[in-house]
This record gives structure tokens, sequence and C-alpha cells, in this order.
């Protein structure tokens, strides 16, 4: 179930993405000449005039094809060779710069329209969110106190504890810590630790609908002076927006999340660069499968606030400025803009192949990452 919710995920983010590229490319009068979802063998497809609409066999992303994109293709050709080619135009290399760059800018805006639709649509419906943070003039219903991280290797982790588990009680000997008809408060989870070093405390906890609960013994973590169990939380609870403030706080939401997950995204590759990275940050698709699985499980909200954290990833990864990236061809695009001249073809074509090689290359190794945490 998990892999067919991950796959439908995929559908809508990849199809929006890639809509958003034909679009603006039909608008721009260039001729597409295939769209499709997934990565060949092709499974089965339509032609409706010049486009091929194809659905392929591997489900791990999708492309369209526009007519003159590849360096090598026969529209850049140029002084008379092919005077009888009726769709010189039409190409996407003899169109002007800026149309260029608004068909590359078209996926990633696309991703973002989609995130920003579904945060909007959370918050219509009601969508978690802390208490501290809520909109001016907002009420956050139904507030419990909610683990909102968990440290890689914690005692927290070891047990099991998750993203998005709903603390309601502690329990150590005779000594209880109840919400006593409210909400626990972070300071008082806390303090009930710091008083129980290193004594296990059974968390009382609902994931989702089901009550569950599991014994914690704090440790002294990395660095740490005092026994810790490993979770950062918060006080969550449900916040309902009319269309129009929705709206707008989905607008806001989705701004704040691109601006995180950039500064997140440059300080992963900044520090792999150093040698410092950790690929056990990244996800690859078993990894996401696993993660689409767990929010899921908490309902419907969670999994829309997922798909739409997802969808602002893409932005951001889709903008690095690496061959065979939106990002690469934007670079490639603003270089050939200063020079005053088109890079050369071989040039072009030989860093995008070592470019997708090295995506492909990246891609089996999280996807082993992931299999490791698995096992």
């Amino acid at each position: 179930m998990n892999i067919l919710i991950f796959i439908v995920i995929l559908l809508i983010l990849v199809l929006s993405h890639e809509f958003g590229h034909f679009i603006v490319a039909k608008k721009m009068g260039m001729r597409v000449d295939e769209f499709s979802f997934g990565f060949p063998p092709k499974l089965f497809g339509k032609k409706i005039g010049d486009t091929s609409y194809n659905f392929n066999l591997l489900p791990l992303g999708g492309y369209v094809k526009i007519y003159g994109e590849n360096s090598s293709d026969e529209a850049l050709k140029k002084d008379g060779e092919i005077k009888n080619d009726p769709d010189y135009n039409r190409s996407f290399m003899n169109k002007s710069w800026y149309k260029r760059l608004a068909v590359l800018f078209a996926g990633v805006s696309m991703n973002f329209i989609v995130a920003w639709l579904l945060l909007s649509i959370g918050f219509i419906s009601g969508l978690p969110s802390s208490a501290e943070v809520a909109p001016k003039g907002t009420h956050v219903r139904n507030e419990v106190l909610t683990v909102i991280s968990v440290v890689s290797n914690s005692p927290a982790q070891k047990v099991g504890i998750k993203t998005g588990d709903k603390i309601l009680s502690l329990r150590e000997g005779d000594n209880t810590l109840t919400s006593a008809g409210g909400f626990l408060k972070p300071e008082a989870v806390q303090s009930f630790v710091k008083d129980h070093p290193s004594q296990s405390i059974n968390f009382s906890l609902l994931r989702g609908k089901k009550n569950l609960e599991v014994n914690v013994t704090p440790e002294k973590l990395s660095g740490g002076k005092i026994p810790e169990v490993g979770i950062s939380m918060d006080i969550i609870g449900t916040l309902k927006l009319p269309v129009y403030t929705a709206l707008w706080q989905g607008f806001k939401l989705s701004g704040d999340l691109l601006a995180k997950t950039a500064v997140g995204f440059y300080s992963l590759v900044a520090n792999s660069l150093v040698g410092h990275g950790n690929l056990s940050d990244v996800a690859g698709p078993i990894g996401i499968i696993k993660i689409v699985g767990d929010a899921a499980s908490f309902g419907f909200i969670y999994l829309l606030s997922f798909t739409a954290l997802i969808s602002i990833n893409l932005v951001i990864i889709n903008l690095f400025p690496f061959p065979a990236l939106d990002g690469g061809q934007i670079l490639f695009l603003i270089i050939e803009k200063i020079k005053g001249s088109r890079i050369k073809p071989k040039v072009a074509n030989t860093l995008n192949l070592a470019g997708f090689s090295l995506l492909i290359i990246f891609m089996l190794v999280v996807t082993y990452h992931d299999i490791l945490k698995l096992l």
C-alpha cells in the first residue's frame, strides 16, 4: 500500500513539474514532441497533435521532450542547412533566451504552486500547527505535546519513538506526570526526565489513532552533560482557517519551507565538499516510501503536508546548478548570454551525460543506505 501511495504522490509531483515545462513551451510557440511519466521502456501512449503522451515502465521521474532542446538536434543547424524544416522557428534553441529561461523555470514554479495549494487545502481542512507560531487572530484547537524531531541513535529512536507521536503521560515507578485535563508542557517533560536520570521512564503515546507505551532510559548524548531521551517537543494543535486566509498562510508557509530547505540543502552540499557529508540525512526512493507510510498512518492531512514538503524539495534540487537538472540548463543559458554565443553541442552533451550518470550513481548509493537502515 505504501508503494502505491508513493507512486501516486510521485505521479502528481512529476506530472505537475513536467506540465509546467509543457504548457509554457507551448505558450512560447515551441514544438513539444513528448510528454512522459516514468522512464522507458514505454508501456502505452497516445499522440495528439505534435505531442506523444506516454506512460513508461520505470515510475521514477518523467520528462518533456521539446524540439531543439538537445544540443545535437537538427533544429540547431543554420545557414540554410534546414531550409525545408517547417519547424525551425519552433525549436527550443532558436527561441529568445528569456523564452527558454521561462520554460526552464516553469517546472519548479509548478512544484511551488502545488506545495502552496496542498498546504492551503490543509489549512482549510485543519492543518497541524504549532500554537507558538499560529498567525495572529487565529486559534489552534486540540493542543497536545508532540514530538517534532528525534535525535539519531538516541534512546528515543532506539525504542521506536517517531516524529508526530503525541505525549500523553510519563511514569517512573510511583511517579507520574500527566496532562491533568489539559496538555503536557515541554519543560515539564524535560524536568521529569532530569529528575530520573538513567532510570527507565514509561512514555504513554498516541500515534495516529493508536495508543502505545514505550520504556526509555535517558543517556548522555554526544557532547551532552546530562542524560536525555533525545527528542524535541512542541505544543501542536489543529489550525483551521477560512479560504482567503488559508491561501495567504499557505503561500507564506511554502516560502518559509523553501528558504529553510535551501539552507539545509546548501549545508549538506557544503559539508559533503569538505568530507563531512552524512548520507543518513538523505532519503532515496525506499526511504521515502517508508516515510510516506509513517505520514499516512498519522492521517491524510499529514500525508498532504509531507507531499507539499517533497514538492518544495523538488524545487531546490532541480534548481541546483548541476548538468542534467533544470538548474544546470539555466546555468548554461546564463553562460551563453554572457559570452554571446552558444556552448558547443559536444561540450553540453558531454556535461549533461556526465551529470546524469553521477545522479544515477548518487541515487544508487542513497538507495543502498536506505536498505541498510531497514536491516
